[in-house]
């Protein structure tokens, strides 16, 4: 399949602008509004609960309250089915250094091992890494602990197939994600 029109419209979008966006000026709400929500919307995802669905069943919770430690945090999305939690999505402003800095993926990990979910995404838009978090997360791990992919926005259109498959909301629903 394809990657639809609004992705390549996002990916040369950043790619003009990515000067700006990597500056520290442009921050996470933005990059979520302007990128990452996009994105999951082209993935199937009702991220604004415009079906009108309950509370308790709408798709995506924002800033959603998990047990850390004793403390309660908040992942900045939580996509669920039915009610039930598949993976969470922690965002980062542009400048934040997905693949080399250690504390995000540390914090993802946290959260989804806290919360018991195999799979769960560390995006900025510029990159997007997904991690395998059945994996005990340490203060000391590396940011390539448990990392099972990784890709840069240039490579969303040609891997739309691989991302459609394990996280769009149609593969969630018929059990891809949990293969």
């Amino acid at each position: 399949m394809p990657a639809p029109k609004v992705i390549k419209e996002l990916i040369g979008r950043f790619d003009r602008n990515m000067d700006a966006y990597r500056s520290g000026h442009y921050n996470e709400a933005q990059v979520r509004a302007e990128f990452i929500d996009p994105l999951f919307e082209a993935l199937g995802w009702d991220i604004y609960n415009k079906e009108g669905n309950a509370e308790a069943y709408k798709d995506v919770f924002h800033e959603d309250a998990v047990k850390v430690g004793g403390s309660t945090k908040a992942p900045d999305y939580s996509f669920r089915i039915g009610g039930t939690r598949k993976f969470f999505l922690e965002a980062k402003k542009p400048s934040i250094d997905i693949k080399g800095d250690p504390n995000p993926a540390y914090q993802l990990r946290r959260y989804a091992w806290s919360a018991k979910l195999p799979l769960s995404i560390l995006t900025d838009f510029e990159e997007f890494a997904v991690y395998d978090c059945r994996i005990r997360p340490l203060q000391t791990d590396k940011p390539s602990t448990a990392r099972v992919m990784y890709l840069t926005f240039r490579e969303y259109a040609d891997r739309w197939d691989e991302l459609y498959g394990l996280f769009s909301k149609n593969a969630v629903l018929k059990g891809d994600f949990d293969r």
